[in-house]
């Protein structure tokens, strides 16, 4: 399996794909490089029904992947940034083994989980270039890790009427690789040499449907998720001082999340149907007494839902759904300095997915059958968020739109050939705001609209025409833009301008055609064919160059072409 970077580089950097590069000292170009990995699959699959209750499966997968990708070293000390892609040598492997249990009302499901990954390169060692980044050498790679997890989940029929599930999971992550030798960033005495790494995750979900009337259906389900990270917090680096935004210890990147949804649906006179439900949303994160961003502990979401439905007509089904939701949770915590004292930045952006957060949000849908053959759907979602300020500067994330239509259509011309097509429009959109300078100084205030746009459409086509061959095809066609508009709140200087930056548009085509030829009744080929076309306006890279010269260039039009082979068989 290739993948290509849509990059080519043009570069001076030596030994691309290992884990040795020169950096040229002066910026250099002098050749053109086209990065991309490979990955070669092997897997292997075993089942087997042991009684007409019991069955037991088994898969492995080995997966070896090689080549470069895109990366760097730099500092914004010295403004110098160069040129160093990563060299990707690796093995990932995993192992399942489950056995299952059928039964009248109880069905189970468990088994082992596991995975190794292996790097060949666990270091990579940059020589030349600028000097100020010369202590950058070596730099640490994705180091060995392996997982492990233990996991039941099952079903249970109280009564025809009443059905459980559940799923429990324990499993344990850990990374107990050796640490790239001869770093130049003094460790403090007693680290060890690894990060003795691990990560434990426990699952517990449960859920409940019930129907205790005729026209009453009600349905439950909890679920907790435990991210627990274990890895010992040592102090690894001994730089840092009494100013510093960091103490020099490793942070731990604990999660806890908590959900529960509640609904309940009755049906009503006149073909009504009205559903109701909430959910609830709780995540707990572990955090840090010094920080250089700012950061809460605990969020909390809960959504209230309502939903009509109506069947119209034998043909026609329409419904309208309303949710409000509303996110909060633990005060922010300032960034602080390794002195206690708060950052210069103080309290002053929260992060979109920590950020205070009312949400609306309307669904309309209708389904339409005007003949046997034919059917139609169409829906419409609208949603507005609002955003609660931290700060009397009014700075972060302020609103959201989010806006989606769509339509499908199915055809069947007879019992062999079938058609659909779709077509759908969605818009989102984000306004935020950002100063610069500290909160004591002068400062600008500025406003950014971000907004993307999509446009797509699809075209399919299905057909057996005899009982051995079955043929295929879809293409789909989608034009999406980003517009980045900027707006001045205020300034140090009156009349700054403010150019708002380019648009970016692209547009993929993706044409997929397949035949299948049965050449008995147990064995065949299957023979795809995919053409993707994609092409841009990007102009991110367009003006960068690295301190060693590297530039990255992008071809606006690109395409691939896919042919696949395969041939099955099965047997009892």
């Amino acid at each position: 399996i290739p993948r290509y970077e849509p990059y080519q580089a043009h570069t001076g950097v030596g030994g691309i794909g290992g884990n040795t590069l020169t950096i040229p000292a002066v910026a250099t170009r002098t050749s053109l490089i086209d990065l991309k990995t490979e990955r070669e699959r092997f897997g292997l699959g075993f089942s087997k029904y042991l009684t007409d209750r019991w069955n037991v499966k088994i898969d492995f997968r080995n997966e070896q992947k090689d080549g470069a990708r895109l990366w760097g070293r730099g500092t914004t000390t010295n403004s110098a940034f160069e040129f160093a892609p990563e060299p990707i040598n690796s093995t990932t492997r995993q192992l399942e083994a489950t056995l299952g249990y059928t039964g009248e009302r109880l069905q189970l499901s468990g088994g082992y989980y596991g995975t190794t990954y292996n790097n060949e390169y666990n270091g990579l060692n940059l020589n030349g270039g600028n000097a100020g980044l010369s202590t950058f050498t070596p730099i640490g790679l994705p180091p060995d890790n392996h997982s492990h997890q233990l996991h039941l989940s099952g079903a249970y029929t109280f009564t025809p009427t009443t059905n459980g599930n559940f799923k429990v999971a324990y499993g344990r992550a850990l990374q107990d690789d050796s640490f790239v030798t001869g770093v130049n960033v003094p460790l403090a005495p007693g680290i060890g040499n690894n990060l003795m790494g691990r990560v434990d995750t426990t699952l517990v979900q449960m859920g409940l449907t019930a129907r205790p009337l005729p026209k009453l259906t009600l349905r439950g389900s909890f679920r907790y998720d435990d991210r627990d990270d274990k890895t010992p917090v040592l102090r690894y680096n001994t730089l840092a001082t009494g100013t510093s935004t960091f103490d020099g210890s490793n942070e731990p990147r604990s999660t806890r999340t908590t959900s529960g949804k509640f609904e309940a649906s009755y049906a009503l006179p006149m073909a009504f149907r009205l559903t109701g439900g909430i959910d609830y949303d709780e995540k707990k994160r572990n955090t840090s007494a010094v920080r250089v961003v700012t950061f809460r502990e605990k969020t909390e979401e809960t959504a209230y839902r309502a939903e009509l439905r109506r069947s119209m007509s034998e043909s026609v089904t329409g419904a309208i759904a309303y949710v409000y939701s509303e996110r909060d949770g633990s005060p922010f915590q300032i960034t602080t300095l390794n002195n206690g004292t708060t950052a210069a930045s103080g309290n002053r952006v929260a992060p979109i997915h920590l950020a205070d957060r009312k949400r609306n949000q309307v669904r309309l849908t209708l389904n339409w059958q005007p003949s046997d053959p034919l059917s139609l759907q169409f829906r419409i979602d609208e949603s507005h968020d609002q955003y609660g300020r931290i700060h009397a500067l009014d700075i972060g994330p302020r609103s959201g739109d989010a806006r989606n239509y769509t339509a499908d259509l199915a055809y069947s011309f007879s019992e062999k050939w079938q058609a659909t097509a779709w077509v759908s429009r969605n818009e989102t959109k984000q306004e935020q705001s950002q100063s610069a300078g500290n909160l004591a100084a002068p400062r600008l205030l500025w406003a950014a609209s971000l907004k993307n746009t999509g446009d797509s459409l699809g075209l399919g086509l299905r057909g057996k025409p005899y009982s051995w061959l079955e043929v295929g095809g879809d293409l789909s066609l989608s034009d999406i833009s980003d517009t980045f508009e900027q707006q001045r709140l205020n300034a140090i200087s009156p009349g700054t301008v403010v150019a708002s930056l380019p648009e970016i548009t692209t547009r993929t085509t993706r044409l997929q055609l397949f035949a299948k030829y049965a050449f008995q009744k147990h064995s065949g080929v299957r023979v795809d064919f995919i053409h993707d076309r994609y092409s841009t306006n990007d102009w991110t890279w367009s003006t960068w160059t690295y301190t060693d010269g590297t530039r990255l260039l992008q071809n606006p039009v690109q395409k691939t072409n896919f042919l696949g082979l395969s041939y099955y068989y099965r047997w009892q």
